[in-house]
């Protein structure tokens, strides 16, 4: 299908198939969606959903929609009564995945509260910053993050009996959620619920979740609760064109089906997708506390998982680690990569290991709230190297380099609106002026829209890496570096050359058989580099060639799976400032001294 393009003021702009929306309601809360009614596209009726809504992958242990209900119930209550959490008070979770997790979410949102969620990675340093910038009051704490967490707690004066855990810690000195439910519980209500006005729902908080971070310190997004359920209704209208008149047995989103909750709630792809999206879909949620491939693996299979929701990292090891073999993986009917670009090639790895499973790439930010495009549903596997296909509702344009229009096939800054955008940065005028724009998101990706609506990805702008005027993607070299059979993981950054401007230096992480082979045998380390040098030189044009390869024992990557570029460049520059690496010309060797 030819892409429709519509002018405005002269922009060509691309709206997506799919016809008129469904209806979006903007006068209620994301739990009175999904628990209080109905709606045209089905899945919120307690009875349409499966017995269990959650299963908690360690254990087993199922959790039904009675209990998530009564669990959110007692916990809104309780929050209510010795917290006085209310209208637009900002609560914060600090920790992996729980099976509790999405109950504070709700409850929170019960009580008229908004939403954070930290990263368990986070230093106590890191997650004061977000505690203050969020201006959270209390705060949840997964019991592997205590000691970080009571730390930030104590420094940012969240005091401790407003402080709880997920689940009973060494010594149980420390409130719970089960203590907190059974509390709500016990007792009448005492919270008041939100009664939203017409339209009031685009402009009540759900959610502050934060920015990647990959180019400066992290800054609190601004979702309503309209963004949110705007979004998976966006995706369930996708999804339902695709699956309509199919019977349930060949539908590639069933209701009953069972998927992998791997994807940590703080970030936005894994609360909308994995959490909210699905349960819309009347799908059950095996929740894992976090991504571990052999845990994985068995999960799948113990529990018949029927869709992964995954980043490249994960993807990586799905396609590059032996293990994977011993594992019967024919159940899996749907595989969805987001939050970074997924190359041809790794794409057409996944479809050996994953032999009945549809694989594609969807496309989104926390500023879009998450989806702005989806894997092609009519095809087993997603055109490779795109990032899917518009979701029903979203508007693209595309900005050139030159500040003029593109027409589809052009490449430029992606610009996109729809019903789901979030607000702007809190307490951050001038960051929400640069990224915000008369309803539009400017999305800081380079990339274009096809004549079939499919959406590409190149590359993050400031991420290109430009030689001699010849602009070079990371993300290019990086799908091919994957398939070398010495390459486990990899990371190309641009090292400062004083001819060129910049050239592609590769940091990669050897499989573990090449390195063993390394550590037998010292002259095999520059054998394998120039091995994969001349790989490059193989397959690419000279101003992409290598001017270096450095081994590192781990590529530096935040929580969604992007890389930190950055990290790598800081390290090249101090490397070179010492002496320890020089730089060469492409198609030379670079010496490392290390």
């Amino acid at each position: 299908m030819v892409a429709e393009t519509k002018t405005n003021d002269s922009i060509p702009t691309v709206y997506a198939d799919g016809g008129a929306l469904a209806p979006i309601p903007d006068d209620v809360t994301i739990p009175q969606f999904l628990f209080d009614g109905h709606h045209p596209l089905g899945g919120q009726a307690l009875h349409e959903r499966p017995p269990a809504w959650f299963i908690e992958d360690a254990t087993g242990r199922e959790v039904t929609g009675d209990q998530v209900r009564a669990r959110v119930w007692g916990l809104a209550n309780a929050m209510s009564i010795r917290w006085n959490i209310g209208d637009g008070d900002v609560v914060c979770a600090y920790g992996p995945n729980h099976v509790d997790y999405p109950i504070v979410i709700w409850a929170t949102h019960r009580v008229g509260g908004v939403f954070t969620g930290a990263n368990p990675a986070y230093t106590a340093e890191e997650l004061v910053y977000q505690i203050r910038t969020a201006k959270a009051t209390a705060l949840f704490i997964h019991p592997d993050s205590l000691k970080v967490g009571l730390e930030a707690a104590r420094i940012a004066g969240i005091p401790l009996d407003r402080v709880a855990l997920y689940d009973t810690a060494s010594g149980g000195q420390h409130l719970t959620v089960d203590d907190l439910v059974r509390e709500g519980l016990a007792q009448t209500k005492r919270w008041i619920e939100p009664k939203l006005k017409p339209g009031e729902g685009k402009t009540k908080l759900a959610l502050l979740f934060f920015s990647s971070g990959t180019t400066g310190r992290p800054k609190a997004v601004m979702i309503p609760h309209y963004a949110i359920i705007a979004n998976v209704v966006q995706m369930k209208q996708y999804a339902d064109i695709h699956d309509q008149g199919t019977p349930i047995e060949k539908q590639r989103y069933a209701p009953g089906d069972r998927v992998l909750g791997v994807l940590p709630f703080y970030h936005i792809y894994g609360v909308v997708v994995s959490l909210h999206y699905f349960m819309l879909c009347g799908a059950t949620l095996v929740i894992v506390q976090r991504f571990n491939l052999r845990n994985a693996l068995d999960s799948i299979v113990k529990y018949r998982v029927a869709h992964l929701a995954l980043v490249p990292p994960m993807i990586v090891l799905l396609c590059k680690d032996p293990i994977v073999k011993n594992y019967d993986l024919s159940g899996v009917k749907m595989t969805t990569s987001g939050a970074a670009p997924l190359s041809a090639e790794l794409t057409n790895q996944l479809a050996r290991v994953l032999p009945n499973s549809g694989i594609g790439q969807g496309y989104g930010m926390t500023e879009t709230c998450t989806t702005v495009s989806f894997p092609q549903l009519t095809m087993r596997i997603g055109t490779p190297g795109s990032a899917g296909v518009l979701i029903p509702g979203t508007q693209v344009r595309i900005l050139k380099a030159d500040n003029t229009w593109g027409k589809p096939g052009e490449t430029g800054q992606i610009v996109v609106t729809g019903p789901s955008m979030a607000i702007g940065y809190l307490d951050n005028a001038e960051a929400t002026a640069e990224t915000f724009k008369d309803g539009w998101v400017y999305t800081g990706d380079e990339g274009y829209v096809n004549e079939k609506k499919e959406l590409y990805i190149v590359d993050r702008i400031k991420e290109l890496i430009k030689v001699r005027g010849f602009q070079v993607a990371p993300a290019e070299l990086e799908g091919l570096l994957l398939d070398h059979p010495d390459v486990a993981d990899v990371c190309v950054i641009g090292a400062p050359d004083e001819y060129s401007g910049e050239l592609p230096f590769a940091f990669i992480t050897p499989k573990e058989e090449t390195q063993t082979r390394i550590s037998r045998a010292p002259a095999e380390e520059q054998r394998v580099r120039d091995a994969i040098t001349e790989y490059v030189t193989k397959h690419k044009t000279q101003y992409k060639w290598l001017a270096g390869v450095m081994f590192i024992d781990v590529v530096p990557k935040n929580p969604s799976g992007k890389l930190l570029r950055r990290l790598l460049r800081d390290k090249l520059k101090e490397l070179m400032k010492e002496g320890k690496v020089t730089i060469t010309p492409p198609g030379a060797k670079t010496r490392a001294k290390l």
